[in-house]
């Protein structure tokens, strides 16, 4: 690289570090006067009163909401219906034999607008009954916290089978030193988050590659016809992928396949979401 042209990126981070530089302190000083007048309001406020807890409450609102932010990707994986979407999604563009297309941005989207559109039934209950009454001061965050996650542990229990609670519960028995008689629980209130969890993540999981084998049948025979009939023609040489490709991919559009793949996907939820 020439020293010519090297000019302006440097120029550029010279001008980035007298930025930070000049705004630095203004920034930490801002900073320093929002926490001293955050600590004089407590600290004016008398005990016990009105206006203290309500600030406090507001503090810890705050942090719990900047929590529930960082950990939402995986809440999101775990207690809804994503997971299933995204990995039939993944499986049917193998069975097609496309590498990256459609790429991996257009099906993580398409999965993740498809779980807002199941799952919004659940964020409604769970707005209405926690989220709503604890930004009107209505209940407390204990309250609201059980009340946001009762919606979600009733979508899981109703997607899970018994053979799999019925694994982690046996397991947590054991772990806990109070192996007996199993007894499984017959509602959602009964189960347990750290039983639930993982037995609705290997159901849903299950699920997929149940469907993703369906997927794969016409696909693989497909492949198979076309591989039969180079082998008679002697063509030997030619990949069958480079033949079989574009009839997989007009077969899956005559049919309407996303048409009829996105359709049963949400329909093996909506009763129960809806419920």
């Amino acid at each position: 690289m020439s020293p010519r042209r090297a000019l302006p990126g440097r120029a550029a981070w010279i001008a980035v570090l007298a930025l930070v530089a000049l705004a630095g302190p203004a920034l930490a000083q801002d900073g320093a006067g929002l926490l001293d007048a955050l600590g004089d309001v407590l600290s004016d406020a008398p005990d016990g009163s009105d206006e203290r807890a309500s600030l406090s409450g507001r503090i810890l609102q705050l942090v719990a909401l900047m929590t529930v932010l960082s950990i939402a990707p995986g809440l999101l994986i775990v207690m809804t219906c994503f997971t299933r979407f995204v990995i039939v999604f993944s499986i049917l563009r193998s069975a097609l034999g496309l590498n990256q297309t459609p790429p991996n941005m257009v099906l993580t989207s398409m999965a993740l607008f498809m779980t807002f559109f199941v799952m919004q039934p659940v964020f409604e209950d769970a707005w209405e009954g926690g989220l709503q009454p604890l930004l009107n001061n209505a209940i407390t965050e204990e309250q609201a916290l059980m009340r946001v996650g009762d919606p979600f542990k009733a979508f899981m229990f109703a997607n899970t089978r018994p053979r799999d609670i019925e694994l982690f519960a046996d397991l947590a028995d054991r772990s806990d030193g109070t192996a007996g008689e199993l007894v499984l629980p017959e509602t959602a209130a009964e189960a347990s988050w750290r039983t639930l969890v993982p037995a609705f993540m290997i159901s849903e999981l299950r699920r997929a590659f149940s469907i993703g084998f369906l997927i794969y049948l016409p696909f693989v025979a497909i492949d198979l016809i076309v591989a039969s009939v180079l082998m008679s023609a002697g063509m030997m040489m030619l990949p069958p992928v480079l033949i079989s490709l574009p009839f997989k991919v007009i077969f899956f559009v005559l049919i309407d396949g996303w048409y009829m793949l996105a359709g049963s996907l949400m329909e093996s939820y909506m009763p129960v979401a809806g419920g």
